[in-house]
């Protein structure tokens, strides 16, 4: 069962990091692995999504529940699709400069063992491409602040199979 923390500052604001991270319909756009997305419901509070989700000929398709709590919180729950079960977590706190302090936490379990212990391999780097995709992204939409990234980045992985 992947495990993944990590705990980055940005020079971007909470509400601006909470918006980037809520528009799921434009994660094909940046993302890597997101093919095709698609919003089956969407509120204020709540979202429920299918991602497309590629890699050379294999494509899964995942169904989420997003729940909203503007700007401090994000919280995505899986209802469908090929893995056992999939939680993941976004924090964010405006720092008092300008910028935001963001965590990012999921656990998730595939259905098959094999196949856990293969992605287990590769799951910490693919999560910090998936991280820095986020960043690339606002740095693209709001511009880098002049602080930059402040490299206050910690992590961490577990794997049990």
């Amino acid at each position: 069962m992947p495990r993944h923390n990590e705990t980055r500052h940005v020079p971007y604001t909470a509400e601006q990091m909470f918006d980037l991270v809520a528009d799921v319909g434009r994660y094909s756009e940046f993302l890597p692995w997101v093919v095709a997305t698609r919003i089956r419901t969407n509120s204020e509070a709540e979202m429920v999504a299918d991602l497309v989700v590629g890699f050379k000929s294999l494509r899964e398709t995942f169904t989420s529940k997003v729940n909203k709590n503007r700007p401090g919180r994000i919280a995505v729950d899986y209802l469908d699709g090929p893995l056992k079960y999939l939680h993941n977590e976004w924090h964010f706190r405006n720092d008092g400069k300008g910028g935001c302090e963001i965590d990012f936490s999921v656990d998730f379990s595939f259905r098959s063992r094999v196949f856990e212990s293969l992605a287990g391999q590769v799951f910490d780097r693919a999560l910090r491409k998936m991280t820095d995709s986020f960043e690339a992204r606002a740095d693209a939409l709001y511009g880098a602040g002049e602080a930059g990234v402040s490299g206050s980045s910690s992590s961490s992985a577990h794997n049990a199979a």
